[in-house]
């Protein structure tokens, strides 16, 4: 994705501002400047700090646990085919089913302290399965006989083999991943409304019809989740660089 133009920001800054005065009314539709201000008033709060690193500490565990488990049995799914078969529907009924009714059911079953990272952690799953399923399959039968037949060793495997075929395959996974953990970890938090989350936040803010708190967490959610995406995909890029040199 390309990276986001600071003209195109205030081009629809200005927009927003601008429907703000036409509608006339904060309740419905806040104006820019007056989200600023506000959060402005929460940044200095420690509340506002320990309900994103609450959210954000539950939400990137969610990611990385469901990468890491995708990720294995993908791998394993590649090698047996009995796994795969039998792993397939699960991962076809996790992507189906709506994200509110996974919230629901685990609201019955788990505390909502930790929902966030179980609802997380089922949105990346598949996504990452399929897309490091489909990388290791790209590896034509051809390039695994010729490791086969040279008797290649592993760190070479690893460097003209894996990773050019899955790593772009893997990181096309992780962006799309990112999105979904932070969208559906909030939802989670919204509905279970656990303490001291963003989306207890959210939530309050919805019911007392406070306009710039609800616009400001969602504009702290946007940072946030756009700051790890960054963080995370240009590890990944070192780690890969740092493979390819084995």
């Amino acid at each position: 994705m390309k990276s986001v133009k600071p003209w195109a920001i205030i081009f629809w800054l200005i927009i927003w501002q601008l429907a703000s005065l036409a509608v006339g009314y904060d309740i419905l539709l806040v104006s820019p400047i007056r989200v600023f201000l506000r959060l402005c008033e929460l940044v200095p709060t420690a509340d506002f700090w320990t309900s994103i690193a609450f959210s954000t500490t539950r939400i990137c565990s969610g990611f990385l646990l469901g990468t890491l488990v995708g990720g294995v049995l993908a791998v394993l799914s590649a090698r047996f085919k009995h796994i795969c078969e039998l792993i397939t529907p699960l991962m076809l009924t996790i992507k189906t089913i709506p994200v509110a009714s996974f919230i629901i059911l685990a609201l019955i079953w788990f505390s909502s302290k930790n929902l966030s990272v179980l609802i997380s952690f089922l949105m990346v799953l598949p996504v990452m399965y399929t897309n490091t399923f489909k990388g290791i399959n790209c590896i034509t039968v051809e390039s695994r006989e010729f490791a086969k037949v040279f008797e290649l060793p592993i760190s070479r495997k690893m460097r003209y083999l894996y990773i050019p075929q899955i790593f772009p395959f893997f990181t096309a996974g992780c962006e799309i991943a990112l999105g979904l953990c932070w969208k559906s970890g909030i939802a989670a938090e919204v509905i279970g409304m656990p303490n001291g989350s963003v989306g207890e936040k959210l939530q309050q803010a919805k019911v007392y019809l406070a306009t710039p708190d609800l616009l400001s967490w969602t504009l702290v959610i946007i940072i946030v989740s756009t700051v790890f995406e960054k963080v995370f995909l240009l590890l990944l890029k070192k780690i890969q660089i740092k493979l390819e040199k084995m």
